[in-house]
């Protein structure tokens, strides 16, 4: 007869069987501190370990805690990285911060990123706006006599994707000459 084994877990399997889960989550989706730490109190809320579930919160912190200290989850460069993918899609600076803030990003590491942005490119806004323009076809990319018909709805698309309205209507207003040259530039 073979013995029954005790199913109960210590903590220090518990915490490398947790650390294991945050190696294969940081693997494949590179998430921000708060994202992990969502993920792995899911996982442990929905498993079905005999662990205490006030402890689990304890020892996500502990696992989190390591991975910082190991360099493997950052969110100063997540905040970055992701910021830079965001205005190469053309979003603007309110999409980016609202997108951070979602993400859990920290306050201190939003305003960095955001004061990068505007001091590496003043009018980042209004470039991101003509890109915008260029991907969805409105404003200055459309033929001369539809855009007086378009105008509103064009104007609620910028809007949407986060931008202000004096900056919208500069691009709105661009000549197709003028919006040509800096899309020639970008």
């Amino acid at each position: 007869m073979i013995p029954i084994k005790n199913k109960k877990k210590t903590l220090e399997v518990t915490v490398e069987e947790m650390r294991n889960f945050a190696f294969n989550y940081i693997e494949k989706f590179a998430p921000s501190k708060q994202q992990l730490k969502t993920y792995l109190l899911k996982k442990y809320l929905k498993s079905k370990t005999p662990i205490n579930r006030s402890n689990v919160s304890n020892l996500i912190d502990i696992v989190l805690e390591d991975l910082e200290k190991s360099k493997f989850i950052n969110d100063k460069f997540y905040s970055e990285s992701k910021a830079k993918s965001l205005i190469q899609r053309g979003s603007s600076i309110n999409k980016i911060r609202n997108y951070l803030i979602g993400k859990g990003v920290g306050d201190k590491y939003i305003k960095n990123t955001i004061d990068q942005i505007r001091e590496n490119n003043e009018d980042q806004d209004f470039f991101s706006a003509i890109k915008i323009c260029k991907k969805k076809r409105i404003g200055p990319s459309r033929q001369e006599d539809n855009r007086p018909l378009f105008y509103k709805k064009d104007m609620g698309v910028l809007a949407r994707s986060g931008f202000d309205f004096e900056v919208s209507r500069r691009v709105m207003d661009l000549d197709k000459d003028e919006y040509i040259k800096i899309i020639n530039l970008l």
